[in-house]
């Protein structure tokens, strides 16, 4: 299933880090870095089809520039993105191989490495739903609502 979510073979994949209601994977897992030393800086990916086309739609609408604003003048957002960013690094791993040298495993919600920098609502969102009580990722996730299909799975 995951296969068919990405349309590719998964690479890195640790686990499934949440299940949407329907019982498929939504949140996949990744590895610091992939086998051959490529840093993959993304811990957590959104994978369910649905979630990815509502992020995606509000992506293009420009959030990621609204999201910035927000984090650098919403005292309470910037907060869970500062807590979010720690929590994230803490989560990063070093590996035998890392073409990097281990400079990725400083870096913040997908792979960011400005303060401030939101870059990818997907990341954000995978990793509130990876890791309850991040607000920007609850705040992502309450816009782009309904993330998952009322009927059924979009992957049935």
């Amino acid at each position: 299933m995951i296969r068919r979510q990405l349309g590719r073979e998964p690479r890195g994949l640790v686990r499934v880090a949440f299940r949407c209601p329907f019982g498929a994977p939504a949140v996949l897992e990744q590895e610091s870095y992939l086998a051959d030393g490529e840093p993959f800086p993304t811990t957590y990916h959104l994978s369910c089809p649905h979630a990815v086309r509502r992020i995606s739609a509000l992506e293009d609408g420009g959030a990621v520039s609204r999201y910035e604003q927000l984090v650098d003048t919403d005292p309470q957002l910037a907060a869970s993105y500062r807590d979010g960013a720690r929590r994230q690094r803490a989560l990063r791993r070093p590996a035998a191989v890392m073409r990097d040298g281990g400079a990725s495993l400083a870096l913040g919600i997908g792979g960011t490495s400005r303060e401030g920098a939101v870059k990818c609502l997907h990341a954000h969102l995978a990793f509130g739903l990876a890791q309850p009580g991040y607000t920007l990722g609850d705040r992502v996730a309450a816009e782009a609502a309904p993330l998952f299909p009322d009927e059924e799975c979009c992957c049935a």
